[in-house]
């Protein structure tokens, strides 16, 4: 129990501080999200900032679930990753097609090392994942 109220609470602190970092109200119609740095609480000081929060907040939450050796709880984190994916992959895919091409491979990776409920497996591909999506280029 007091490991789900520090999961939500993690959780409604680093969307509080992504909604300060948002500009306000835009005329723009794209379907990607605005650059947020991200909260340092998810990042260490040196990681580059990315302008994919969402999708980092899936990986961290699914590794938090698989060093917890919950694995149901992990694949249930995992299966909102495409929600957040879909809305901006035809914009990551034009910016770097070789990112788009490391995401969806890491995608696959996640989806097998959890079916096969290997930690070890599901770590590598989660940070693995994190690394690629925080290497897509900002512009």
């Amino acid at each position: 129990m007091r490991f789900k109220s520090t999961l939500l609470l993690c959780t409604i602190s680093l969307l509080s501080l992504a909604a300060c970092g948002q500009p306000q109200a835009s005329t723009s119609t794209t379907t990607e999200p605005s650059p947020v740095v991200a909260s340092p609480a998810t990042e260490s000081a040196t990681a580059p900032q990315t302008a994919y929060p969402e999708l980092l907040a899936v990986v961290t939450n699914t590794q938090t679930a698989v060093k917890a050796n919950d694995f149901a709880k992990a694949q249930q984190e995992f299966d909102q990753f495409e929600s957040v994916w879909s809305p901006v992959e035809d914009g990551i895919k034009a910016k770097s097609s070789d990112s788009y091409d490391a995401i969806e491979n890491d995608m696959d990776q996640v989806n097998a090392a959890l079916k096969a409920v290997n930690a070890e497996q599901a770590n590598t591909a989660l940070q693995n994942m994190a690394k690629d999506i925080q290497g897509i280029p900002n512009s």
